[in-house]
C-alpha cells in the first residue's frame, strides 16, 4: 500500500508541473521591469557579456572621438589635441588640460600611446 501512495504522489506531482501548477518554490520568479536594479539582478551575465571598447589613444584621436568621451566636449577636446603629445595619460591633470573630476571619468577609457 505503501508504494502505491508514494507512486500516487508522484503521478499528482508530475502532472502538476505539466499542467504548470508546480510547487512556488519551483516556479520561475517573474522579473520586476519597473525596477532597474532588479532587471539588472535578473540577467547579470548579459551586462557582463558585452565586449569592452579599445581604450582611446589620445595622442592620436580624433576631436569627434575625444567628444564622444562622457565630460569631453568642444573645449576639452580641442585642448587635448594642442597639449599633444601625451607622455602618460595623467599628463591630462599634470598639464592642466582637464579638471581632475572628468580625468577620473575618462581615465579607464583611454591610454597614451608612444609613437615609434
Amino acid at each position: 500500500m505503501r508504494t502505491l501512495s508514494k507512486l500516487a504522489v508522484i503521478v499528482l506531482f508530475v502532472a502538476g508541473v505539466a499542467a504548470g501548477a508546480a510547487s512556488p518554490a519551483l516556479a520561475a520568479k517573474p522579473v520586476n521591469t519597473e525596477n532597474p536594479k532588479a532587471v539588472a539582478k535578473a540577467a547579470p551575465a548579459a551586462a557582463s557579456t558585452a565586449p569592452a571598447a579599445a581604450p582611446l589613444d589620445i595622442n592620436t584621436a580624433s576631436e569627434a572621438d575625444l567628444k564622444a568621451l562622457p565630460g569631453i566636449g568642444d573645449a576639452y577636446a580641442k585642448k587635448i589635441i594642442a597639449g599633444r603629445p601625451y607622455a602618460k595619460k595623467d599628463q591630462l591633470v599634470s598639464k592642466n588640460v582637464v579638471p581632475q573630476a572628468t580625468y577620473e571619468k575618462i581615465k579607464d577609457k583611454i591610454v597614451a600611446k608612444q609613437a615609434k
